[in-house]
């Protein structure tokens, strides 16, 4: 992809005042974020394509999931609505989609070419209300409503507790490695707010350094 054409990449404006406030409230956030403080939570693409592209990743690994969207990417001119329900099934197909993606795929176009889900009304909702408009889409339920709000959107005080990764790392962070249920995990997260995100994003990064990109 050509400098002119790659997307722009957006890094949130409240990343080092959140550092600086979870440093100062939580003790493990103390150690881990100077561990990992040259990298941030970064947004790019647009998103209907950030959508679309959570679904083609579901239930697949991430490699086979980056395949499956680079076939499926070359198929309309370009990653707009309008363009995927131009698309035949046949050529989707055979990109590597399932019959069932295929269907959340058209769905989800429908939805932004319809005009049902209205992009600019997202800045004055709060997070929930988006949730929920976006948990109305086949394919698309709560956790990759949240990882959303977190990548594409940034909304700074999100809590995934349907999180794997954030429950695993904050069982191995701050309790030792015992299991931790979701009322522990919330307990935890007190002492984040209004920044969950970030520190929700510190906690995967303990898990694997590479930071993951939608």
């Amino acid at each position: 992809m050509s400098p002119a054409l790659a997307p722009k990449v957006f890094t949130p404006d409240y990343w080092d005042e959140a550092c600086r406030h979870l440093m100062k409230k939580d003790r493990v956030m103390k150690r881990l974020i100077p561990q990992h403080g040259d990298v941030a939570l970064q947004s790019r693409g647009d998103a209907f394509s950030t959508l679309a592209r959570s679904i083609v990743g579901q239930q697949i690994s991430v490699k086979a999931a980056q395949s499956v969207w680079e076939r499926f990417a070359q198929l309309p001119r370009r990653m707009t609505a309008a363009n995927v329900l131009k698309l035949k099934v046949d050529d989707m197909r055979g990109a590597g989609l399932s019959a069932r993606k295929v269907e959340y795929l058209v769905d989800l176009a429908l939805h932004f070419d319809s005009g049902t889900i209205q992009v600019a009304a997202w800045t004055d909702m709060d997070d929930e209300a988006i949730i929920a408009e976006l948990t109305g889409i086949r394919g698309i339920g709560r956790w990759t409503a949240e990882m959303f709000l977190i990548f594409h959107l940034m909304r700074p005080n999100v809590l995934p507790l349907d999180d794997v990764g954030l429950i695993n790392g904050i069982s191995r962070n701050y309790f030792s490695g015992e299991a931790v249920s979701r009322s522990d995990a919330r307990e935890v997260a007190v002492a984040w707010a209004p920044f969950c995100s970030v520190a929700t994003w510190y906690i995967w990064r303990s898990l694997d350094p590479v930071p993951v990109e939608y």
